[in-house]
């Protein structure tokens, strides 16, 4: 009798037979490779459902740290296999932001029935794989010696699951940890800015430090406002530690509470409780970070030490425009990019000395003018340079601020001091992934394709929870490597994330041409003309900071023939 999971199946017009690992359609005869079986496989097990990339990753790939490639990659080739249309799926649906549904139908052949077997609940890797579901199905049968048996057989698993795997300080040999996002208690939601800006910048600290693995605020922020254990941060992460806190403010008062869980024990390290005035929060912040390094037997260098002590401001109002102005313009439109600036400006107006405040504001006029978004690029890039030069001349302790130094020199094709500024900010923040982010991209319009794949990648690991640039920059990277169907698989991905960024409706479109999609490619140029109507190929020429003359011909080619006007 064959085993669930290996049973043959149709998937709509297709005979599948995992054994094999085949597709089959009157003549036609695809085979697959074994990682993508297993993956249909599973989306088979769970008919309708929408799966999340989290629930592949841990039981397709068995919770190994996989790029983002891997699960996008496998998917391209399914439904390459089964000839289907992401954008009008018959088979695989990609529900943005979650992950994927299988909406075929299912059923089995006649000389099957017999078998018993349900074909739609088959699977080699099934969510009756993980252990608690293992352990549900083992407790009804066991007495109490067959329980402690199980549960030590368990333990040991666990244990060599742990050993072995790529995560963790036995990757790095550095101790790593992921600070999770302060829990706002106050009954004003406006003093969310607090708590996240608390959070934001014990990550920068900590970020700083050559001798610990921080995982990116990307990563952490997934965690926002859900109740989950600091053992399961840890294994999804792959941190050995996790700060948890809270911050409430009443008034000019304040309580700040923070505790540093090993994930392996479950146990504190180390947990403080700050009871005091508000104005004192950032003395807080930083007597955190000073325990957290002695808990965590961290040695820093002299310099370390430093940057450590150097705060970006002492204005706590100022500060609040900041961070206010840091959440509006995530979402990269003319209006958030004009409302954070006047947030940053309030932000200077307070605190005249605020260096990531001019720089933040040269980086909205960075996106401005790659987006074509103001009528006076070139005023536009000389205001940005002048506002990042002074960013960094305030805090070059701050990696941030030489970070937008990077991105403006970068709009202004002057690639060599881009590159040295980004470096700057990796050599202050060895573990700043949006470093890593803007360093990929510099090598991707560089035309340093292999390059710029590996080096986004790295900051992926730092970042595991990426947002869309990193995708951006990836796509980008793998449409000029000649990889389209990774490229197409990237930007979708990016554009799901952010429909409103404008670059990667460009080089989506560009690789829809390069794959053989001119429908596909005509709907995205379509967007583009609704989201910005001035974009043009004469405006990309000019905007994009391409510095390769044939891989910008090249682009320039495909969004023409995807239809984009002169």
């Amino acid at each position: 009798m064959k085993k669930q999971g290996q049973i043959p199946f149709f998937v709509n017009d297709w005979r599948v037979s995992p054994l094999e690992g085949v597709l089959a359609r009157g003549d036609e005869i695809v085979r697959l490779e074994p990682k993508a079986m297993e993956v249909l496989v599973y989306l088979v097990s769970r008919p309708g459902e929408v799966i999340t990339r989290e629930e592949l990753e841990q039981d397709v790939w068995r919770g190994a740290l996989v790029g983002y490639d891997a699960v996008t990659n496998t998917i391209i080739k399914l439904r390459k296999a089964l000839q289907d249309d992401a954008r009008q799926p018959r088979f695989i649906a990609t529900i943005p932001k979650i992950g994927y549904q299988l909406i075929a139908t299912i059923t089995r052949p006649e000389d099957d029935q017999d078998s018993g077997a349900n074909p739609a609940a088959t699977s080699r890797i099934s969510p009756e794989s993980s252990i608690a579901a293992r352990w549900k199905r083992l407790v009804p049968a066991m007495g109490s010696t067959g329980i402690v048996g199980a549960v030590l057989a368990i333990v040991l698993v666990s244990g060599l699951s742990w050993y072995w795997s790529d995560r963790g300080t036995e990757r790095t040999g550095l101790p790593s940890i992921a600070v999770l996002p302060f829990e706002n208690q106050s009954n004003d939601p406006k003093q969310q800015f607090l708590a996240d800006g608390l959070t934001e910048d014990i990550i920068t600290d900590l970020s700083r430090l050559s001798s610990v693995m921080v995982i990116a605020s990307d990563a952490s922020s997934t965690y926002k406002e859900k109740q989950v254990s600091p053992e399961k941060v840890g294994a999804d992460l792959g941190v050995r530690y996790v700060l948890k806190g809270s911050i409430r403010q009443l008034g000019n008062e304040v309580r700040v509470n923070a505790q540093l869980v090993d994930t392996t024990t479950g146990f504190n390290a180390w947990a403080l409780r700050y009871d005091g005035k508000i104005n004192d929060v950032f003395s807080v912040q930083d007597e955190i970070t000073r325990n957290i390094v002695e808990a965590l037997a961290v040695k820093m260098t002299n310099q370390e030490k430093t940057r450590l002590a150097q705060r970006a401001t002492d204005n706590l109002k100022a500060y609040d425009y900041f961070q206010e102005g840091q959440r509006v313009f995530s979402s990269r439109t003319r209006a958030a990019a004009e409302q954070a600036r006047e947030a940053y400006q309030k932000a200077i107006e307070l605190d005249p000395k605020y260096g990531r405040a001019y720089g933040a504001i040269a980086v909205t006029l960075g996106y401005d003018y790659l987006s074509g978004m103001t009528d006076t690029p070139i005023e536009t890039l000389d205001r940005g340079l002048v506002l990042a030069e002074k960013a960094v001349a305030l805090d070059d302790s701050t990696p941030q601020t030489y970070w937008a130094l990077g991105w403006i020199y970068l709009m202004r094709k002057e690639y060599e001091s881009a590159e040295k500024a980004v470096s700057q900010a990796i050599q202050i923040a060895p573990n700043y992934a949006d470093g890593y982010g803007l360093l990929a991209l510099i090598k991707m319009y560089l035309g340093q394709s292999e390059a710029a794949i590996k080096i986004a990648t790295q900051g992926m690991k730092l970042n595991p929870y990426y947002s869309w640039q990193y995708l951006l920059t990836l796509g980008g990277a793998y449409y000029m490597h000649g990889e389209y169907d990774q490229a197409i698989g990237a930007l979708e991905e990016a554009q799901s994330r952010n429909d409103n960024a404008l670059h990667v409706k460009l080089l989506l479109a560009a690789s829809y041409i390069k794959a053989g999609r001119p429908a596909d490619a005509k709907w995205t140029i379509d967007r583009i003309e609704i989201l910005s109507p001035s974009t043009t190929i004469s405006s990309v020429d000019k905007a994009l900071p391409i510095d390769s003359p044939a891989v910008k011909g090249m682009l320039l080619k495909d969004l023409r023939a995807a239809g984009l006007p002169e």
